[in-house]
C-alpha cells in the first residue's frame, strides 16, 4: 500500500510508540488524525506538523468514539487506515500478602485497563470499519498488542486485555477480508517509552533487560517501522508480528 494521501487515524498518538508512528506516517505523506485524551500533547502535534488532525477523544467511551469518527469522516470523506495504539498499563498481582493482610487486585483498575486497552479497540474498529464498508474502501486495521498477551505475572488486566486484542485481530481478519479489509497486529516487547518507565521501578526494568537477548529496550521508532511493514505488505493479514528483541514471556 502506498501511504501518500491516505487518511489514517492513530489512537494514543501523542507519545511513545504512537508519536513515533504518527511521525513516520507524516513522513510518508499521509494525512493523520490523532485521537487522544492528552490535550496539550495533541495541540503541540498540531502546531508542529502539517497534515495532522487532532481530536480530544476518550477512546474507551463509545459515544465519544462514534462522534469523533463521524467528524473525521465528514471532513476527509474516507478512512483508509486505523491504528489502535491507545493503552494503559497497571501492574498488580491477583492477590498479594502485605503487613496489613491480603491485598486484592483493585476492581476499578481492572475495569480501567479493560476499557482503555480492549473496549477502545472494539469501539474504534466498529465505527471505522462501518465507514470503510460504506465507501468500499479496502482499508487496514493495525492493533497494537503486547507480548504480555501470553500471560505476564503481575499484569492480570493488561495481559487479559492484550490477549483479547489478539483474538479480535484474528477474528476480524477472517470476517473483514470479505470486504477487502486487512487486519493485523503488532506485539512489542519492552519498549523505551514513558509508559514503560513509569510502570516499573529501575531494578525490575533492569532484570527484564537482562532477559532480552539483545540486552536493551526496543525503541518506539523500531515498533513504528514494524507497523509500516504491516501497512505496506498487502499479504499481511490475521497475524500478530512480535518485536521483542528475542524475549519470550
Amino acid at each position: 500500500m502506498d501511504l501518500r494521501n491516505k487518511k489514517i487515524i492513530v489512537t494514543g498518538g501523542t507519545g511513545g510508540i504512537g508519536k513515533a508512528v504518527v511521525q513516520r506516517l507524516l513522513d510518508e505523506g499521509a494525512i493523520v488524525g490523532v485521537f487522544d485524551i492528552d490535550l496539550d500533547g495533541t495541540n503541540k502535534l498540531m502546531e508542529s506538523h502539517h497534515n495532522l488532525y487532532g481530536r480530544l477523544c476518550d477512546v474507551s467511551d463509545s459515544e465519544q468514539v462514534k462522534t469523533s469518527v463521524n467528524e473525521f469522516f465528514c471532513q476527509f470523506k474516507t478512512i483508509d487506515i486505523l491504528i489502535n495504539n491507545a493503552a494503559f498499563i497497571y501492574n498488580s498481582p491477583l492477590i498479594s500478602l502485605t503487613k496489613e493482610g491480603i491485598r486484592q487486585h483493585p476492581i476499578d483498575m481492572w475495569n480501567k485497563v479493560i476499557a482503555t486497552d480492549l473496549n477502545s479497540v472494539f469501539f474504534m474498529t466498529l465505527y471505522v470499519v462501518e465507514k470503510m464498508i460504506l465507501t468500499r474502501t479496502k482499508g487496514v486495521i493495525v492493533n497494537v498488542s503486547s507480548i504480555a498477551a501470553a500471560g505476564n505475572a503481575g499484569q492480570s488486566a493488561y495481559s487479559a486485555a492484550k490477549a483479547g486484542v489478539n483474538g479480535l485481530t484474528i477474528t476480524w481478519a477472517k470476517e473483514l477480508s470479505l470486504f477487502g479489509i486487512r487486519v493485523a497486529g503488532i506485539a512489542p516487547g519492552f519498549t523505551k517509552t514513558d509508559t514503560t518507565l513509569r510502570s516499573m521501578n529501575e531494578s525490575v526494568l533492569n532484570e527484564w533487560i537482562k532477559k532480552v537477548p539483545l540486552k536493551r529496550l526496543g525503541a518506539p521508532e523500531e515498533i513504528a517501522e514494524g507497523i509500516l511493514f504491516i501497512l505496506r505488505n498487502d499479504f499481511c493479514n490475521g497475524k500478530i508480528l512480535e518485536l521483542d528483541g528475542g524475549l519470550r514471556i
